[in-house]
C-alpha cells in the first residue's frame, strides 16, 4: 500500500494530463507493441509509472477513459494476478476483456499465428497474449494492426516488472541509485527487471548459480541501458554478497512453468539462494522483499520473509492492475482526460 507521504506527494503533482513527459509517450506509445521492456525508452518507462500512480491515486478521473475498447486475453499459461489485473483494469475504464483459453491448444496449431492476428485484429482493440514461446509474442505483433502486449512469455515479463518499479517509488520515492538485488534463476521476470531498473537508474544485481545466469542479450543490453542512465548491473554467484546493502531483494521460483521436468535436479542447487531471514538480514535495514507470485513457500522464499514486515509481495500484485491500466491508456490513445 503506498505511503501517506507519497500519495500526498502524487496529489500535488502536476495534473497527468498536463505532464508533457506522460503527453509524449502518449503521442508515441499509440498502436505500440509491447514484446520486451526494450521496446520502451527510458522517458516511456518513467511515463509509465507516473501515469499508474496517477491512475492509482484518482480511479475515478479514467471510469470512461476506454469506453468501448476491446481487449482479448489469449493465454497458454493458467494465471490468476495477470488475468483478473487486466480484466478488472480495462473493465474499470469503460472496455471489455474477453478471455481465450489456449491452455490445451497452443496457439499456432489450430492455424497459423499470422491467420489468427488478422481475425482477430477484426474485433478487437488490443491484444495480450501469456504464452511459452517469445516467438508467438513477435510473430502476432507482426501480424497485427492492433497492439500485442506481452503478458508473459519464456523470455521476458515486461507488465510484471513494470508493477514491480512501481511498488519501489511508491515505497522509496524514487529508484534511481537504488540497490536492487535478484537472487535465484535467471530467467523471464529476470530479464524483465533488469532492463527496467537499467531504464530507470537502479543498480541491479543478480545472483544466480552457476549455469542458470540470465541470457547474456539481456545482459549486455541492460548493461548498455544502465550506462546511458548512470547506473550499474552486476552478476555473481554468490547470494550473500549479492544481497549485502541491498534496497531491495527479489526472487522468483526456481522451477519456471514448462520446466517442471527439471524439479528434482534444481532443487538441491538452488538450496542455498533461498531468501531466508539469515540472507534478508545482510541487506539494508530499511529493505523490502519482493516475488512476482505464485511462491513456492519454504523453496526460494521462506515463510517468515514472505509472511515477515520487509514484504510488500501484495503491493506488487495489487500494482499489476494500476500499471496495466497505464499501459493500456497509453497504447489505446485513452488520455484525452
Amino acid at each position: 500500500m503506498a505511503s501517506k507521504a507519497f500519495m500526498e506527494r502524487q496529489a500535488a503533482a502536476i495534473p497527468v494530463n498536463q505532464d508533457p513527459d506522460v503527453l509524449a509517450a502518449a503521442a508515441r506509445m499509440a498502436g505500440e507493441d509491447l514484446c520486451s521492456i526494450s521496446d520502451l525508452s527510458s522517458a516511456e518507462v518513467r511515463a509509465i509509472l507516473k501515469l499508474g500512480h496517477d491512475v492509482k491515486c484518482n480511479p475515478r478521473a479514467y471510469r470512461h477513459a476506454l469506453d468501448a475498447k476491446q481487449m482479448v486475453l489469449m493465454f497458454e499459461k493458467a494465471s490468476l494476478r495477470t488475468r483478473l489485473s487486466f480484466e478488472t483494469g480495462i473493465n474499470t475504464m469503460g472496455g471489455n476483456a474477453i478471455f481465450v483459453d489456449h491452455t490445451s491448444s497452443p496457439l499456432g496449431e489450430r492455424e497459423s499465428i499470422s491467420d489468427v492476428a488478422r481475425n482477430v485484429e477484426r474485433w478487437v482493440d488490443i491484444i495480450i497474449l501469456r504464452t511459452y514461446a517469445h516467438d508467438t509474442i513477435t510473430e502476432m505483433a507482426a501480424n497485427s494492426r492492433v497492439p500485442v502486449v506481452n503478458a508473459l512469455s519464456d523470455f521476458e515479463h515486461p507488465c510484471q516488472a513494470l508493477a514491480d518499479f512501481m511498488s519501489l517509488e511508491e515505497h522509496f520515492g524514487s529508484v534511481k541509485g537504488l540497490n536492487f538485488t535478484y537472487v535465484g534463476d535467471g530467467n523471464n521476470v529476470c530479464h524483465s527487471l533488469m532492463l527496467a531498473g537499467a531504464q530507470l537508474g537502479a543498480n541491479v544485481t543478480v545472483a544466480t548459480p552457476r549455469g542458470y545466469s540470465p541470457d547474456i542479450e539481456i545482459v549486455t543490453l541492460a548493461r548498455a541501458k544502465a550506462e546511458e542512465n548512470g547506473c550499474e548491473i552486476r552478476l555473481t554467484q554468490d547470494p550473500q554478497a549479492g544481497v549485502e546493502g541491498a534496497d531491495a531483494v527479489y526472487t522468483d521460483v526456481c522451477v519456471s512453468m514448462g520446466f517442471e521436468h527439471e524439479a528434482t535436479k534444481r532443487a538441491p542447487i538452488f538450496r542455498p539462494f533461498q531468501v531466508n531471514e539469515a540472507l534478508m538480514s545482510r541487506a539494508s535495514s530499511g529493505a523490502v522483499f519482493m516475488h512476482c507470485l505464485p511462491a513456492h513457500r519454504n523453496a526460494e522464499v521462506s515463510d517468515a520473509v514472505l509472511d515477515g514486515p520487509q514484504s510488500i509481495v501484495f503491493d506488487q500484485a495489487e500494482n499489476r492492475m494500476h500499471a496495466q491500466k497505464a499501459l493500456l491508456l497509453l497504447l489505446l490513445g485513452g488520455l484525452s482526460l
